[in-house]
């Protein structure tokens, strides 16, 4: 059984975010962002198409 997401629904720091920024832009895929950022790959997902970031789909 997986463990509950302790982060759930948490404000992004602004560290995230630079950190988000800094993945993306070398061509991380999503599922390699989330796991660096701790979040699920749909938190990452909005959070980019928010900041109008592009995440490469490779896994």
């Amino acid at each position: 059984m997986a463990e509950p997401f302790a982060r759930h629904r948490q404000p992004w720091k602004s560290e995230e975010i630079q950190k988000l920024h800094l993945l993306a832009g070398k061509g991380q895929s999503l599922r390699a962002i989330a796991k660096a950022l701790t979040r699920t790959e749909e938190s990452v997902k909005e959070r980019a198409k928010a900041d109008g970031l592009k995440i490469s789909k490779l896994r």
